[in-house]
């Protein structure tokens, strides 16, 4: 495999290793958070989801470590920590856009001084890839994946990057000019844009796969950000703060506070996250998918 590819190579160690002590604390954070979020009154998510979906990361890190003797933890504590470092500005280019879109807003974060809902923000916003990246690789464990690994192929090439640069300008530029009506853009426009700069300039990139008609890296990042989706919302649903969405046009069928029609943005945010982590800091997030 290339030297600066974003994927690991397979693990050289034993599977079927006995869980790892992190899973086990990992559960605890799980269970504490989940019963202290759902079950104490007034303020109390903006200080428990941090320490809820860092068990949750656990738990899975844990898992992978088992089922193939290999995980994003025990390959590199400093790039799994690097991954909560990186996690925090990439969700904030999200929460940028969404002032022009205003698609969802928190509730509850008026009682919180500003500075101090910042910073807890950042915090959170911190799990945000570490969660999506190791639920991908625990997905990517098993064998129905391989459904994926000879799929049809899409160059890679410059044109491809290039014509890819203009779509993706062209539909965020759609988004900003009428927000109202193309808000859903968001979760397309800055994967074809860092995807096709990472084509551009050489840069890790999920089209080298494609290309080779292998969809088992894309699989598995999408399937791994609907199953983190599904818990966002699921706890979510009766936290404080919280979050609530505004999706004109779709604001039926909901499964907790997400309307059905919108967990399928889950999918090309996945692809958004990878491309913009390759592209800010190329090499430095090796996933093993």
């Amino acid at each position: 495999m290339a030297p600066n590819s974003p994927f690991e190579l397979p693990a050289t160690h034993a599977a079927g290793m006995r869980l790892a002590p992190h899973f086990f604390w990992g559960l605890g954070l799980v269970a504490l958070g989940w019963l202290l979020n759902w079950c104490l009154p007034g303020m109390r998510t903006a200080f428990l989801f941090f320490p809820l979906w860092l068990g949750y990361i656990l738990v899975v890190d844990g898992i992978v470590l088992m089922r193939c003797g290999d995980s994003l933890l025990w390959r590199s504590r400093r790039r799994f920590i690097f991954l909560f470092l990186a996690s925090a500005p990439v969700w904030w280019l999200f929460e940028s856009a969404n002032i022009r879109t205003q698609n969802w807003e928190y509730l509850g974060d008026e009682s919180i001084p500003d500075p101090v809902f910042m910073l807890l923000s950042a915090i959170n916003f911190s799990t945000v890839m570490p969660a999506v990246f190791e639920t991908a690789e625990l997905l990517r464990t098993f064998g129905w994946m391989e459904r994926f690994a000879a799929g049809p192929r899409l160059s890679g090439s410059r044109t491809v990057g290039v014509v890819g640069l203009i779509a993706g300008l062209t539909t965020f530029g759609m988004l900003l000019a009428w927000p109202g009506i193309f808000y859903w853009l968001l979760w397309m426009s800055w994967f074809l844009i860092f995807e096709s700069l990472n084509v551009l300039i050489g840069r890790p990139n999920l089209l080298r796969f494609i290309g080779l008609g292998d969809w088992r890296p894309c699989a598995a990042l999408a399937l791994g950000a609907l199953v983190c989706g599904f818990f966002w919302e699921l706890w979510n649903y009766v936290s404080f703060p919280k979050w609530i969405y505004h999706t004109p046009g779709v604001e039926f069928l909901h499964v907790f506070e997400m309307p059905l029609l919108g967990y399928l943005g889950y999918i090309p945010f996945a692809w958004e996250l990878f491309a913009m982590a390759n592209f800010f800091w190329p090499g430095a997030v090796r996933l093993r998918l």
